[in-house]
């Protein structure tokens, strides 16, 4: 948690989990969830800033600003910038033409290209050229972590913009990023990566299933959040923080990013999401290198474990959901919903001085189930597949429930308007997308010989990360 206080002049927006009760002065929301009791007055100041008002530069106003954005229960929105302390660093291996398409779209700002091994040395030096770039050259590959570090040596901004060479991005894209900057305790901010429209299936699928593209929701960013992490296809950084925490790991060629991002956090740093902004990225051409990129990502799950641990769970949920749903599994619904109710009882006491308290923690509890239900079917079709496969060879009786809770996540994306062609094909994609990843996650298991990235968490409560927290808010 950070103690300096929020600037003032920003302007706060909900995040979607907020809920205001008991006229305003209860506040729940956030991730880990929060309960936050306010005073009259602050719950009026609240509600004014969720109306539009800035926040004043007054004290008492700018903590309890910077309590709800710590907690994620609100996000700045900002006003441009000028960017005038920035150089952007871009490698690349091997695209001249996307390098060229990169930085004709970049603007005027300063930029270092760095050339990552590239066999046509040339093509590569000319794209630079012809756009008034710093060009550094690498003999031997090192990977895409190890290259921006390079580039990183040669600038001296305080700002940093990391954009890769197959990304290709707006005028003006930089003005409400580094706006973010001026919350000093703000050191990356990423935009939103889109994948370029098309004609094709491939690229259709990828303009709704990137996985560079986190969504359309802003969010602080951290492990456990609803946005886990940024990529640095696109992302501002500030100089400073990178040196701290030592920049990219050289030990991973994939999941750098994440790596990057969560020790930014751990380090007690805030990542911001800014889905306003947008660039786009341009999908793999063929089908094999698309079913590479999956596999390769899905390779780098078991570094980040042996780095992070259970940061990396592919799914977590509380042990009341687990006991739940593993109930449901076994053929015993009702068994489930006994679970499910006194998890919800359990919540009562921690919700003790509410309006009502029963239904609060109905509302927390039993929504947080289903999530949680949908976290652990994405976990099996995604990670844990050959396990549940095996099972279903082993037990018949389990074929119906594994292929349900393979199915049923690809299906609802595609009912919730994730629609890139028919139900069957694009349901059957979305399984091929993720048996892929997960061939990726056993690979990488096998060769560091450690399972926490197929190792769920299963200690955090139904309705949030972790338990629930009461948060008293004195008058402001």
């Amino acid at each position: 948690m950070t103690t300096s206080l929020a600037p003032s002049g920003i302007r706060l927006v909900a995040d979607p989990s907020l809920r205001r009760t008991d006229g305003g002065r209860v506040i729940i929301g956030g991730a880990p969830l929060r309960i936050m009791r306010l005073s009259a007055t602050g719950a009026a100041v609240v509600g004014a800033w969720l109306d539009g008002t800035p926040v004043a530069d007054v004290k008492s106003a700018r903590g309890l600003a910077r309590r709800l954005l710590d907690a994620g229960i609100v996000h700045p929105v900002v006003a441009a910038a000028p960017v005038d302390d920035l150089t952007v660093v871009v490698p690349v291996r091997g695209d001249p033409d996307g390098l060229g398409r990169c930085l004709a779209s970049l603007g005027e700002v300063p930029v270092v290209v760095v050339d990552d091994g590239s066999e046509d040395a040339v093509t590569i030096a000319d794209a630079a050229n012809r756009h008034g770039a710093q060009l550094v050259r690498r003999e031997v590959s090192g990977g895409p972590g190890i290259a921006r570090m390079e580039g990183v040596a040669a600038v001296h901004t305080s700002l940093v913009a990391f954009v890769d060479a197959d990304v290709e991005a707006w005028p003006g894209w930089l003005d409400h990023l580094v706006a973010h900057f001026d919350d000093e305790v703000v050191v990356a901010v990423a935009p939103r990566v889109r994948s370029r429209p098309g004609a094709g299936l491939r690229d259709r699928y990828e303009r709704h299933h990137s996985p560079l593209d986190l969504g359309p929701v802003r969010a602080r960013v951290g492990p456990g959040r609803p946005v886990a992490y940024v990529p640095t296809a696109a992302m501002v950084i500030r100089v400073a923080a990178l040196h701290a925490v030592d920049g990219f790991d050289p030990g991973l060629r994939f999941g750098e990013d994440v790596d990057l991002v969560w020790r930014l956090v751990e380090a007690g740093g805030v990542v911001r999401y800014e889905p306003d902004v947008e660039v786009i990225h341009e999908p793999r051409s063929t089908w094999i290198g698309w079913l590479g990129q999956r596999r390769a990502y899905g390779s780098s799950a078991a570094a980040l474990g042996v780095r992070h641990g259970s940061k990396i769970a592919p799914a977590r949920c509380s042990p009341w959901s687990a006991a739940a749903w593993g109930a449901v599994a076994a053929g015993h619904p009702l068994i489930g919903l006994g679970v499910a109710t006194g998890s919800s009882a359990a919540l009562v006491p921690k919700l003790a001085g509410l309006e009502h308290p029963v239904r609060e923690a109905a509302r927390l509890a039993l929504p947080g189930h289903l999530r949680a239900g949908l976290g652990l079917a994405r976990a099996i079709g995604r990670a844990w597949w050959p396990v549940a496969l095996l099972a279903a060879m082993v037990r018949p009786r389990l074929r119906p429930v594994v292929a349900l809770t393979i199915g049923l996540p690809p299906l609802l994306d595609w009912v919730n308007g994730a629609r890139p062609t028919d139900p069957v094909r694009s349901v059957a994609l979305r399984i091929v997308d993720d048996i892929t990843y997960g061939v990726g996650v056993w690979e990488g298991v096998i060769r560091h010989r450690d399972a926490t990235a197929l190792t769920a968490d299963f200690s955090q409560w139904p309705g949030g990360r972790a338990a629930v927290e009461t948060d008293t808010v004195p008058a402001s």
